[in-house]
């Protein structure tokens, strides 16, 4: 492959047009609404976030005593509930980041 490249001198200038990368822009008339939506989303993960970790206190509070295992899921769940709100928090960056 490489000396048919060679042999045929590159690529003909229509392949090397550079590719067009517009802005990303919402559709007239969603903007407002898909902020609420994401902003209905984020205020969900982090009450569901909080009250995941309470649910993971309260299972090692109730478990101390003769229920070690229900302890034991309680302390594994928290880096779960941490890591998902970790996510619904950076998830704007992480994207921007990525794709932007």
């Amino acid at each position: 492959m490489h000396e048919v490249y060679e042999r045929y001198g590159g690529l003909p200038d229509a392949l090397l047009v550079p590719v067009p990368d517009p802005p990303p822009a919402a559709p007239p008339g969603l903007q407002g609404t898909a902020d609420l939506l994401l902003g209905w989303l984020k205020w969900g993960g982090l009450v569901s976030g909080l009250v995941g970790l309470m649910v993971c206190g309260i299972m090692m509070a109730v478990g101390r005593r003769n229920r070690h295992a229900l302890a034991a899921d309680g302390a594994a769940g928290v880096p779960w509930v941490l890591g998902g709100l970790s996510l619904v928090v950076l998830a704007s960056g992480i994207v921007g980041a990525v794709f932007g």
